[in-house]
């Protein structure tokens, strides 16, 4: 069967709120409504009908209390959406939002759909992780043996000591990370798809701007202890082994974790929801919707589950091979900064040019709301290919329990 082109009309976002309970701008907003806000405002942007929405697709991670039951088609009625249109929420962890709009690309591609939205939210300060119950593995004690898959910060400290990082190094990253978030801010760069929040029923805006960027330098940054040290030392094996020392015995030439993730290189909480408008040839056409850019491919990849991070990289390349390019052919990257080492692995791996990478900032600065981070960065890279004059765009995340997904845009 001959494919399609599913075309991305819009994205946007609402700013990134701090997501810790009481204290962050969107903290008192029931996630529902924070997603329902990018709703409202998608269809007037580009001016198409809600009612010709074939699926809304929304990731989220901690699918359990004001996030559970099926927070896309609440948020769809909050948002005042035809009550016809259908909706589903899918969770591949960090990547949910990513895979959202990916699937969407799929069933445009395929001639299912001709217009879908798709996207993700997290409110990380009403839903922390953790609140669906069980951990990464489900707690299933057989699986557990044969695979112990260790909290992130511990697998990015792995992946830092086997690549040989310094602290230095990762602290660079994070530094670049503020200071070009910095600069995009001052320039408004992120004012094209940002849709501010206002008080549910009233005008107050909430939230205008992403809250969690702070001025830092080098000097701060070196001076944050370690944040994954007391974790590694827990007793929790069956024979009292800790968790440093069960990530180990995957791989056994490493004698010593070197812990040097910390709260200055290590993506932030944040709360916040964003969405992809895609649509097919003959839905544009016929309604005046102009394309920005067109889904080249998409990719998923697993990887080890206890280092876990590192799927980027096979992801990224997965997607190039079916698009017939290679790294050096990406204008732009954007590659998650869940932590500073695995956009350091994967930037190695692929030998990309730094310059290239995360222009804007990156999580480690403005922060990651797991299930929305995905299609905010799609936005994002769309945006900064149009102000820029680019042509293509790689987004790449890495996912907990080891799994990589990526995304090729191509202006058009």
């Amino acid at each position: 069967m001959k494919m399609l082109t599913s075309y991305v009309i819009d994205a946007a976002r609402t700013p990134r709120g701090r997501g810790k309970a009481g204290k962050g701008a969107l903290s008192g907003m029931h996630p529902q409504e924070i997603l329902a806000t990018v709703l409202r405002a998608l269809p007037a942007r580009t001016g198409w009908d809600a009612k010709d929405v074939d699926d809304l697709i929304i990731g989220c991670v901690s699918q359990a209390g004001e996030q559970g039951a099926n927070i896309s088609r609440n948020a769809l009625l909050a948002a005042g959406w035809p009550i016809e249109v259908s909706a589903v929420s899918l969770n591949r962890f960090c990547g949910s939002g990513q895979q959202a709009v990916n699937f969407a690309a799929m069933g445009v591609a395929s001639g299912a759909m001709n217009l879908a939205i798709a996207g993700g939210i997290e409110s990380m300060s009403r839903a922390p992780m953790g609140s669906d119950g069980g951990s990464v593995d489900g707690n299933n004690m057989e699986l557990r043996k044969r695979f112990f898959q260790v909290p992130q910060g511990i697998s990015a400290d792995l992946i830092a000591t086997i690549e040989g990082f310094t602290r230095a190094q990762i602290d660079e990253i994070a530094l670049r990370s503020q200071e070009r978030a910095g600069v995009a801010i001052k320039e408004g760069r992120f004012a094209k798809s940002l849709v501010p929040v206002t008080e549910t029923g009233s005008d107050k805006v909430l939230l205008a701007a992403d809250e969690n960027p702070r001025p830092t330098t080098a000097e701060v940054l070196a001076g944050l202890g370690a944040s994954f040290v007391g974790m590694g030392a827990m007793p929790i094996g069956p024979n009292g082994e800790t968790m440093a020392e069960l990530a180990m015995h995957a791989y056994p030439a490493v004698k010593a974790i070197n812990h040097m993730h910390s709260a200055g290189n290590s993506s932030g909480l944040a709360d916040g929801a964003g969405a992809v408008v895609l649509a097919s040839e003959a839905y544009a056409k016929d309604h005046g919707l102009k394309p920005r850019a067109r889904i080249r491919a998409v990719a998923t990849v697993g990887s080890e589950p206890v280092i876990m991070l590192t799927g980027p990289a096979p992801a990224s390349e997965k997607a190039l091979r079916m698009a017939g390019m290679n790294a050096k052919d990406i204008d732009l990257w954007e590659i998650n900064e869940a932590f500073a080492a695995v956009v350091l692995q994967t930037t190695r791996k692929l030998g990309i040019d730094p310059e290239r990478m995360n222009v804007n900032g990156g999580a480690i600065a403005l922060g990651h709301p797991l299930g929305a981070t995905g299609a905010m960065l799609i936005g994002t890279a769309l945006d900064e290919l149009e102000r820029a004059n680019k042509t293509t765009a790689c987004i790449t995340m890495c996912i907990g329990g080891g799994q990589g997904i990526a995304t090729i845009l191509e202006r058009v």
